[in-house]
């Protein structure tokens, strides 16, 4: 690793960037930039990435992860829709780490309409991820990028827990099992609100996925989420009405769970994502729903 104590931005060349490039950080794009070197450099450690790893970031802002990805040797996709930080952000690159933003790749748009990346297919995603946006970004990478092996991605608090959360708990619900169709998910770390810039009104937490095979079943992906979506759509209601629209009626709802091995009084909460797998095979087992 190059030696590059004091390459990372504090607080002070944090303002100092975003005056002199005109930013103002806004809520509606959820901007809250990380302006502590201690927390971008462990979050780069816990994500394992190696020196030469290919890999790629959503919403760098002023570049305090990005510069810590490119301190560890790391070669960077940074994808960004802001207009002058992804103007700035290769000679901000080179200004820290001289010669880095060789290393560099800037990607000017919306991380939700992105279907291809320059270069190499990078095998790590890491990011502070936009908050407003931040568990759509997630399954969308995850889905357009089966390259990406490991997933380190700061988002707020609540929704980390969300994620992570397994069959049983009270949080678990959409974003809980669409993440498990594509991996196994934990939290790393909890992250306080005075290491950004504004200080965001709530904490956040560091969640690390691992990518593992999707569940086997005959079923899409697209048909096990709609699944999903219908039956956290209505938490209160048993899977029997929950699933009565996608299925055509609550008899046939019922039909398909208990084919599936599961009752029909169960809720969506219960069940894990090979349970909601098995439940779309029989939903849509006769191919005229899909």
């Amino acid at each position: 690793m190059t030696d590059t104590q004091g390459a990372l931005l504090g607080p002070a060349q944090i303002r100092e960037l975003a005056e002199r490039f005109g930013v103002t950080p806004t809520k509606s794009k959820g901007q809250n930039f990380l302006h502590d070197a201690g927390t971008v450099r462990k979050i780069v450690r816990n994500s394992g990435v190696k020196p030469g790893q290919r890999v790629v970031e959503v919403g760098p802002g002023l570049g305090s992860l990005t510069l810590g990805l490119l301190e560890a040797g790391c070669s960077v996709i940074a994808v960004e829709l802001d207009d002058p930080l992804a103007d700035q952000l290769a000679a901000t690159a080179d200004a820290r780490i001289p010669g880095s933003a060789a290393r560099l790749d800037v990607v000017h748009g919306n991380a939700l309409e992105v279907t291809k990346l320059p270069g190499e297919a990078p095998t790590a995603f890491v990011a502070n991820l936009p908050y407003n946006v931040s568990v759509p970004i997630l399954l969308t990478f995850l889905e357009r990028f089966p390259s990406l092996k490991t997933i380190m991605v700061m988002v707020q608090l609540e929704v980390a827990d969300r994620i992570v959360a397994g069959p049983g708990n009270k949080v678990y619900g959409v974003p809980s099992v669409k993440a498990a169709w594509y991996g196994s998910a934990t939290r790393s770390m909890k992250v306080g609100k005075n290491v950004f810039w504004p200080a965001p009104n709530v904490d956040s937490a560091v969640v690390y996925m691992e990518r593992r095979p999707a569940p086997e079943t005959t079923a899409t992906r697209e048909q096990v989420f709609a699944v999903v979506d219908a039956a956290f759509a209505q938490r209160r209601k048993t899977l029997r009405q929950a699933l009565s629209g996608i299925a055509g009626s609550s008899a046939a709802a019922q039909v398909a769970l208990e084919a599936a091995g599961l009752s029909s009084s169960a809720r969506g909460e219960t069940l894990t994502v090979e349970d909601f797998a098995r439940v779309a095979e029989q939903i849509f087992a006769t191919g005229d729903r899909s």
